[in-house]
């Protein structure tokens, strides 16, 4: 039974979500003054603030098993470091294949100094909007996690939802690990929307 206090936070984050999405679309030119509103009720009471993604590979081990998993992605309005913090998992667009997502955890974002364990590789600090993103799995070499020490930094455009909850098996499953921030920004939204038969039913394993 879920609280009335977690309900107000729930519908806080409902709108906060369709504000967002409504005032993105309005700078974006796609609607005029006159639809916000009309787009903002209609994204706060319709639709969810997650839905489900299949991930398989052995990158994200052990947060996701090498025999993958079905996942809860909250969606995101925008990606930036108001909404997406280090440390949380994140699903984004592979930025070498258009039509492919990635699941990495968010290991720095704008600001941040970069330095490798090569010597020869300078320092450089991350631009403004830009982000750095590891697999999980350290047993990986960087060619074979396929992350940023491949690819180098990506934009947080990129950024299309953050992991909230991982489905491996019917009796394998629970909330994944992300910051602090987001775990407190992401509970209410999880105990409204989290539904485990219906996630065991798109699970492919």
């Amino acid at each position: 039974m879920v609280s009335v206090s977690t309900w107000f936070r729930y519908i806080a984050n409902k709108l906060d979500y369709s504000v967002s999405l409504s005032y993105k679309s309005y700078k974006g030119g796609l609607i005029n003054d006159k639809e916000v509103v009309d787009s903002v009720w209609k994204n706060l009471f319709q639709g969810k603030l997650t839905f489900l993604h299949w991930n398989k590979g052995q990158e994200m081990a052990p947060t996701i098993g090498d025999q993958g998993g079905t996942l809860l992605v909250r969606k995101l309005p925008s990606a930036d470091p108001m909404r997406v913090f280090v440390g949380d998992v994140v699903l984004l667009k592979d930025p070498e294949k258009s039509d492919n997502f990635l699941v990495r955890r968010l290991a720095a974002i704008e600001g941040y100094e970069m330095a490798s364990t090569d010597e020869k590789d300078e320092p450089f600090v991350l631009d403004k909007d830009e982000c750095w993103v590891l697999a999980d799995n350290e047993k990986l070499k960087a060619k074979e996690a396929n992350d940023s020490r491949k690819f180098g930094p990506i934009s947080m455009s990129n950024v299309v939802g953050r992991v909230i909850y991982c489905l491996q098996t019917a009796v394998d499953h629970g909330p994944v690990q992300n910051s602090h921030f987001s775990s407190r920004k992401d509970s209410p939204v999880l105990e409204v929307e989290l539904d485990v038969e219906e996630m065991a039913k798109h699970h492919k394993a």
